[in-house]
Order: C-alpha cells, then sequence, then structure tokens
C-alpha cells in the first residue's frame, strides 16, 4: 500500500533572495523561522488553487510573540505583511501569491531576520492520468485509469481526487456543475450510492505532494443499473408457475422503478413476461421463449462468456421473436419495447438441467441506453461508458 506523507513539500528559494532590497530584514534578536514549506490546496482548476497553507518549524523562544508572514505577487518587487498568527502555520485563501517567507516576532516587537522563501511554481504538476475507463455496476460505478502520474514521480505523488458532475446523454455533454467524489491514492476508485439509469460524467486529477493539481483526465460518463446472480427460474413443462421472467414489471404504476420490481420470476403462462423457459420433449433442452410483444433476443458472441461483464453495449440489429436454446456459458441480449420506451437487458446462463436454468441478469434502466456491463465484483474487468470529447476542465465549478 502506498504510503501517504502529509506536509511535504519542495521548497524553492526565492529566486531574489541574493538581492537584500527585496526582503524585508529585523534586528536579528530572536531566532530565524525554519524549515518554511507549503501545500496548496486544489480546487479541481489546476491553475486556480482554493488557497495555500505554510508551515514551519516553531521558535523555541520564552520571549516568543507570533509570526509574520509576508509574501509577493511576482518575482521582483517589495514583499508585503501578508497576516500574523500566533501558530507555525499559516492559511492564506484563494489564488496564492508566487512568494512568501516569514519572521518571528518578540514580545518586545522586534523581529527575525526573514527565513528563506518559497515559490509556487506551477511547473510542479504531476502529470494527468493519461487514461479512463469505468463499468456500470448496481447503483454505483466503478472507475480506473492510467497510473502514470505515480508512477512517473512517486516521491512527489499524493492521491487522485476524481470529480463527477450530470451526463445529457441525448447531447452528448457533461455539465459544468462538477462535484468532488473522494481521493484515493490507487488508481481506482467506487462511486457508489448513485441513482440507476442516471447518467453521470467523471474525471480523474493527480495532485502532489506540494498540492498541485494536474490537468484532468480524459472525461468519462457511464449509467449504475440493476443486476442479479444466480436467479433460479423452472422450465414451464416443469413448474409453470416459476417458469416466467420480467427484468421489471411496475406493480404500483408509477413508472418508478424500485427494487421489489426488478427480476421477477413470474408465470410463464403470462403474455406481459419478457421470456418464459420451454423444455423440449424430445431431448430435454431448455430454451429461451421471447413473449411480450415488444421482447426481441439474441445471442451475444458465437462462444461462452467468462462473465456477464463480458457483455458491454448492447448490439444495434440481429434480434429476433424466435425462441434461442439457452446453453451454459453463453450470453443473451434483449431489445424490450414498451411502447415509446426501448431498454435492453442481458443474461449468461451458468447452469442448464433438465427441469430448470440458472442465469446472471442485467437491466439497463434508462431508456434507450445499450450499455449493460457490469463488474460482479471480479478483480479485473473491461470497461463500459465512452470516453466524453477530450474538453478540458478548467475548474470545479
Amino acid at each position: 500500500m502506498r504510503q501517504i506523507i502529509k506536509y511535504v513539500a519542495v521548497v524553492v528559494g526565492l529566486a531574489g533572495v541574493a538581492c537584500h532590497d527585496a526582503l524585508f530584514y529585523g534586528s536579528g534578536t530572536i531566532a530565524t523561522p525554519a524549515n518554511l514549506s507549503y501545500e496548496l490546496e486544489p480546487s479541481g482548476d489546476p491553475n486556480a488553487p482554493r488557497g495555500i497553507l505554510l508551515f514551519w518549524d516553531d521558535v523555541a523562544d520564552a520571549d516568543l510573540a507570533g509570526y509574520r508572514v509576508y509574501s509577493r505577487g511576482g518575482s521582483s518587487g517589495s514583499f508585503g505583511l501578508r497576516g500574523e498568527t500566533s501558530s507555525n502555520t499559516f492559511h492564506d485563501n484563494g489564488i496564492p501569491h508566487l512568494q512568501y517567507y516569514v519572521t518571528a516576532v518578540s514580545v518586545d516587537g522586534s523581529e527575525s531576520a526573514p527565513s528563506l522563501g518559497i515559490t509556487v511554481d506551477e511547473r510542479l504538476q504531476l502529470a494527468r492520468p493519461a487514461s479512463l475507463t469505468s463499468v456500470s455496476l448496481n447503483g454505483a460505478i466503478h472507475l480506473s485509469w492510467a497510473d502514470n502520474a505515480y508512477l512517473t514521480n512517486p516521491g512527489r505523488f499524493k492521491w487522485y481526487r476524481i470529480y463527477s458532475t450530470d451526463y445529457d446523454l441525448d447531447a452528448g455533454l457533461c455539465d459544468v456543475a462538477w462535484l468532488l467524489e473522494g481521493t484515493t491514492v490507487a488508481p481506482e476508485f467506487l462511486v457508489s450510492a448513485m441513482g440507476n439509469g442516471i447518467p453521470r460524467c467523471f474525471g480523474v486529477t493527480a495532485v502532489s505532494q506540494e498540492g498541485y493539481e494536474s490537468l484532468w483526465s480524459p472525461l468519462r460518463q457511464d449509467t449504475p443499473r440493476p443486476d442479479a446472480r444466480n436467479l433460479l427460474v423452472w422450465a414451464f413443462e416443469e413448474d409453470a408457475p416459476q417458469s416466467g421472467f420480467r427484468f421489471w414489471e411496475d406493480l404500483n404504476t408509477d413508472g418508478v422503478l424500485q427494487a421489489a420490481e426488478l427480476g421477477r420470476v413470474v408465470n410463464g403462462s403470462r403474455t406481459d413476461i419478457d421470456f418464459w423457459i420451454h423444455r423440449d420433449a424430445t431431448d430435454s433442452t431448455l430454451w429461451l421463449v421471447p413473449e411480450f410483444s415488444g421482447t426481441r433476443i439474441r445471442l451475444y458472441g458465437a462462444a461462452p462468456l467468462a462473465d456477464l461483464t463480458s457483455i458491454d453495449f448492447a448490439p444495434a440489429t440481429g434480434y429476433t421473436r424466435n425462441m434461442i436454446q439457452a446453453v451454459p456459458g453463453y450470453g443473451y441480449v434483449f431489445e424490450i419495447v414498451d411502447g415509446a420506451t426501448l431498454r435492453y437487458a442481458a443474461l449468461r446462463v451458468t447452469h442448464v438441467g433438465r427441469d430448470y436454468l440458472i442465469f446472471d441478469w442485467s437491466l439497463q434502466t434508462d431508456p434507450g441506453n445499450p450499455e449493460l456491463q457490469l463488474r460482479g465484483n471480479l478483480p479485473t474487468v473491461s470497461g463500459t461508458g465512452s470516453t466524453v470529447g477530450e474538453v478540458q476542465v478548467t475548474g470545479n465549478k
């Protein structure tokens, strides 16, 4: 596990430290503060930190009254008094000045010589994460990205910051109201407590030990959706009341998908179900039979799948009303048109017996959205969602 080292910063000597007329010198009756350092407060905009925290070694002197902080906005010119504090830390809110130094003040009002100064240099930013991928989960999105910011400079890496905002699927645009989802030292993050069927846009930055925030990763959009594992459904010829399946049944007719309405095993004789299981009398094979007039099915790929996560985007064509044999390991995609609403669903058969079959399933609750993949608690997966243009984000609005 990577170790987070708090408050470690590169102290850059002032370019003008040899130009004594640019600095203030006190009487020197009290010791000079040592080891001045800093940490920026990221804002989401790499060019506009939210503030800067200065910190230095406390002066161990009974006559110490406090400290004075001086700064200037450029690399030349006079320093001005920025503030005073009785602590050996100082927080300067807003976009920081370019250079700072600190003096100690004694109870008789005398002031020490200035500390070594620091320069806030945006060129110390780490590289932005080079890629960002995502995986749709039930009420969550799993994000992972290239770890290049850490790998190219482990000693200066602090953590990653993850941002999100609303996504307009029809327009293909991310909103400008970005929110901070969290931070992590690993190149992956689980965004949880999300609403299924609601598209979201994501971006990641890398932060150095000094608090410099990188440019944003490529933006990524994805949509959470429900899923379930190891569902058992019987053959109609064996147990008709447990032989039908409906991905979503709006029991209270409120138009809102609720947990109890999803993945329902029902009577196979109903005509409003998505499919039912038929057992062939000649060889006892089991078949998936589309039932609802708006439901069509197609095989996903020509070979067994490692997991339901292997089903990424729903194909645009190739669906049929004909029944298809249920074979262990194979994946199937459903196109469900109910009135003017189009939804996609998927399943992967895990077991086929003589009387019943077991399968994993997923449903995309966002109408018209073809993303079907889930992570399924597996250690590695391929991604869902898609990259959203190479638009550089300029701030956390």
